[in-house]
C-alpha cells in the first residue's frame, strides 16, 4: 500500500531551477525520515538531502545553498527545490522514506533531471 512517486524532473539549462515532488500514498502515521538521493551514470547513489519528522534537515555539503528540502505533512509529500543547476547535477533523483520505528526503507522509481551546458 505504501508507494512513493516522484515528479518534476526534466531538461533545464545550466543556472535554471526545478522543483521535485515525492508523494507518499495514503497517510503515514509513524515518525519517518524522507530524503532525496541521486545517481548519475557510472556513479553510485548519493545523498542529496533529508528531512526528519521533527523537520530537521541534512544536506550534502556541496549542495548546501542551492538545494532545499521541504515537507508538507498534510499532503504527505516531500519536495526538493533545486536552484542554480549545474551540468554535474544531471542524474536520476530518487525519493526515500524510512519508518523510524521499524527501520523499513521505501524508494520511489526516480525522476530524470538533465542539466544542459
Amino acid at each position: 500500500q505504501v508507494q512513493l512517486v516522484e515528479s518534476g524532473g526534466g531538461l533545464v539549462q545550466a543556472g535554471g531551477s526545478l522543483r521535485l515532488s515525492c508523494a507518499a500514498s495514503g497517510i503515514i502515521f509513524r515518525p519517518k525520515v524522507m530524503g532525496w538521493y541521486r545517481q548519475a551514470p557510472g556513479k553510485q547513489r548519493e545523498l542529496v538531502a533529508r528531512i526528519s519528522n521533527d523537520a530537521s534537515t541534512n544536506y550534502a555539503d556541496s549542495l548546501k545553498g542551492r538545494f532545499t528540502i521541504t515537507r508538507d505533512y498534510a499532503k504527505n509529500t516531500a519536495y526538493l527545490q533545486m536552484n542554480s543547476l549545474k551540468p554535474e547535477d544531471t542524474a536520476v533523483y530518487y525519493c526515500n522514506m524510512i519508518i523510524l520505528v521499524s527501520g523499513r526503507d521505501y524508494w520511489g522509481q526516480g525522476t530524470q533531471v538533465t542539466v544542459s551546458s
